[in-house]
């Protein structure tokens, strides 16, 4: 995973949960950043342009065998470091500290004690005590040599440590987690007053850079628009065509698999609005015979993805595309889609199921966003705000939300079911209050109901709603009975074939957000 941007704050990551709201945060706070695995080198850092480094949290212990290490040379750059909970103990434990087990670990909201307020950097202008979220077993009972203590809590003797002299700082605690308080403070004072960054990472500040980079990757040559109507894609076309005007042509390819309604409103809103060269490939009956008999969620994900490219391909043979393609890839789709210190979660995103073979070089303004970022800069384009605020829709479409063979009576039963879901929670006024809800359909199962007077066998939909800040953990939405209550009434009413719906209650991890 590369980046063409310098990066100012780098996170390493040791396998941490939470090395992505790390990163998070400090974008939050204007100051952009990346995520690397633990592997990365002192010259690969310098490379990125690093002026500040932060050590993520993660699940092993320090002092095993195995437990993952940092090249030592990184601590002679002389770049301001903050260690999180075993960034922190890793660095403890190179430096000359000590890191042990001990019999209580801290789980939860935790108080923290300043031993000498005001003394310090990091703890600057915070109370002398506050509540913090910790999720530890090992220890500090000695910081770095250089360092001193700043704060304790009742189980650990080292809940923070300084050397400013080195500009090295640990905290045991997640102040990038918002359950504890003045994590935004902690990660501020790093940042700007340890570190000596400034807030230069702005909407306007993304909008001109990536111009820039798009500009300089196309040149004067034509480009094509992978345009599936989502957030994602249609943000990546609006800031294409603001780069390169009409070199831009967008393809839709109507795939039969999207959402009531959604073909018309993508060609309403880039035809009269954006005044953007728009084809429409209507594919429907191509991708239903390709799905046909098509079981394994995989094989289903890698043929659509293919299916898609090679549609993609076709269009381009009466169109001047110079070579490029568009694609609204996120920076969680990069990190979940595998890389050097990731595992593949999934493939289902824009970066998965594409042939190796493909004939683009694509063109990613958004592969370094997260997805309130897209949004943002969406509302800065101009983009109509029920667009900007659409919830995220798969690239496979309603195909991973059919478990099993995708058919045309599947995806008209989970098409009716998902707008009904769709509808309900936008009249109770839920629709912004969540990150994502959808309708399932388990077309194998059946179960016996009652209609009537007559005895059913068939279908059910499954409700999936989700709270999350950008898909990498989430969990389920706790919906109000009465909403839930209408959404059954209306879906085993309305539906046909369906006689029973359930509400899925598993969050991310364990489960994953879509089913397939």
């Amino acid at each position: 995973m590369e980046s063409s941007r310098e990066a100012p704050v780098v996170v390493i990551d040791f396998g941490a949960q939470y090395a992505q709201l790390i990163a998070r945060r400090v974008r939050e706070l204007h100051v952009y950043s990346e995520i690397v695995g633990h592997e990365v080198t002192a010259a690969e850092l310098l490379a990125r342009g690093a002026r500040a480094i932060i050590l993520s949290g993660g699940p092993k212990s320090v002092w095993v065998e195995g437990a993952p290490t940092l090249d030592p040379a990184i601590y002679d750059l002389g770049l301001p470091m903050l260690g999180i909970c075993y960034g922190a103990q890793l660095m403890a434990q190179s430096l000359g500290g000590r890191v042990e087990r001990t019999p209580a670990g801290e789980y939860g909201r935790t108080v923290i004690d300043q031993l000498s307020p005001g003394a310090g950097t990091l703890l600057l202008d915070l109370p002398d005590s506050f509540a913090s979220w910790m999720s530890h077993q090992d220890t500090m009972v000695l910081p770095p040599s250089g360092a001193i203590v700043t704060a304790s809590t009742a189980h650990s003797s080292v809940a923070c440590f300084e050397d400013s002299t080195r500009a090295r700082y640990g905290v045991q605690f997640h102040p990038e987690v918002s359950h504890g308080e003045y994590g935004r403070e902690v990660l501020s004072n790093f940042l700007f007053r340890a570190a000596g960054l400034e807030p230069k990472w702005t909407n306007f500040s993304i909008i001109e850079e990536s111009i820039s980079q798009i500009r300089s990757q196309v040149g004067e040559r034509n480009v094509l628009c992978a345009l599936s109507g989502g957030v994602d894609s249609t943000v990546a076309a609006v800031l294409t065509h603001e780069a390169v005007g009409d070199q831009l042509t967008c393809v839709f390819v109507d795939t039969g698999l999207l959402r009531e309604g959604e073909a018309d409103q993508v060609v309403a809103l880039f035809s009269s609005q954006f005044h953007i060269k728009l084809v429409v490939v209507d594919a429907a009956q191509r991708f239903m015979s390709a799905l046909a008999g098509v079981l394994d969620p995989e094989a289903k994900r890698k043929t659509i993805g293919n299916l898609f490219i090679r549609t993609f391909e076709e269009a381009a043979l009466d169109i001047d595309a110079g070579g490029f393609l568009v694609q609204g890839t996120l920076y969680p789709d990069v990190i979940e889609s595998g890389n050097a210190s990731a595992a593949l979660i999934k493939s289902h995103h824009n970066v998965g199921g594409l042939p190796s073979d493909m004939s683009f070089a694509l063109v990613e303004p958004l592969r370094f966003l997260f997805k309130d970022e897209v949004r943002a800069i969406g509302v800065e384009l101009g983009i109509p705000e029920e667009v900007v605020w659409r919830q995220p829709f798969p690239g496979p479409g309603l195909a991973v939300r059919i478990v099993g063979e995708v058919t045309e009576e599947a995806v008209a039963r989970v098409r009716a079911a998902d707008r009904i879901v769709r509808e309900e929670i936008l009249h109770a006024g839920l629709g912004r209050s969540m990150w994502q809800y959808f309708a399932v359909l388990a077309p194998s199962l059946r179960s016996v109901g009652v209609s009537g007077d007559e005895r059913t066998y068939d279908a059910p939909i499954i409700v999936r709603a989700v709270d999350s800040d950008d898909a990498m953990t989430a969990d389920w939405a706790r919906l109000p009975y009465e909403v839930l209550d209408a959404i059954a009434h209306r879906v085993v009413g309305e539906v046909d074939g369906v006689n029973r719906v359930v509400y899925d209650i598993t969050s991310k991890p364990p489960g994953t957000i879509e089913w397939e």
